[in-house]
């Protein structure tokens, strides 16, 4: 048993030993891409994982890392919705059904009768899991440009804060990650299961 807690916070602490060795390089910053990409339709881990590591690392470029994660997440949004407008019957239900949330999706529809720039705004800003509301916003055919001003809203709130944050604290910030390092994966992952808890049994 404790082996199976113990296992996400060592890949945690894997990936972030890997990501600030990778601070200084080029190619750091196309790694967040990926990950931030990946994540906004399909891949579980948020790109703050990333994030905070590099910045923590090189503060000073703050506002570029922020920039990349950004747009990563956007770009990715925008896979999210393609597979929901056009595969979701295949691809899309594949995903959804992976994290357990097939049963909200008539929920999420509601929202977006009525709320859809507010939800999709929410999801990119808070824990909640953004990928379900990229997937649903393509099934549910929500306007692109909603998508986009929400996601670049939510998103771009959410991770120019992360990264400013770090800009401000710089190396103090680094010392309380790599010290805490286990009680705030702790954080991390309540945080994140708490999303999915939110969406299931609110929505």
């Amino acid at each position: 048993m404790k082996k199976i807690i113990g296992y996400p916070f060592v890949l945690l602490r894997r990936l972030y030993d890997w990501t600030a060795a990778w601070s200084h390089k080029k190619s750091s910053n196309y790694a967040m891409f990926i990950i931030s990409f990946m994540e906004s339709s399909f891949f579980p881990i948020p790109p703050d994982v990333i994030l905070i590591p590099l910045v923590a690392t090189n503060p000073k470029s703050w506002w570029k890392k922020a920039f990349i994660c950004t747009a990563g997440s956007v770009c990715g949004a925008f896979l999210g919705y393609a597979i929901g407008y056009l595969f979701y019957e295949t691809i899309g239900i594949a995903i959804i059904n992976f994290y357990n949330l097939a049963d909200k999706m008539a929920s999420v529809e509601n929202l977006y009768k009525n709320h859809a720039f507010v939800s999709i705004f929410l999801s990119g800003f808070t824990p909640l899991p953004y990928k379900l509301f990229t997937l649903s916003a393509g099934f549910f055919k929500i306007p692109l440009l909603t998508l986009l001003f929400a996601s670049i809203l939510g998103r771009g709130g959410r991770f120019f804060i992360v990264a400013g944050a770090l800009r401000i604290f710089g190396r103090k910030i680094q010392y309380v990650i790599e010290k805490y390092f286990n009680i705030l994966s702790i954080i991390f992952l309540l945080l994140l299961i708490s999303g999915f808890i939110v969406v299931r049994h609110l929505l």
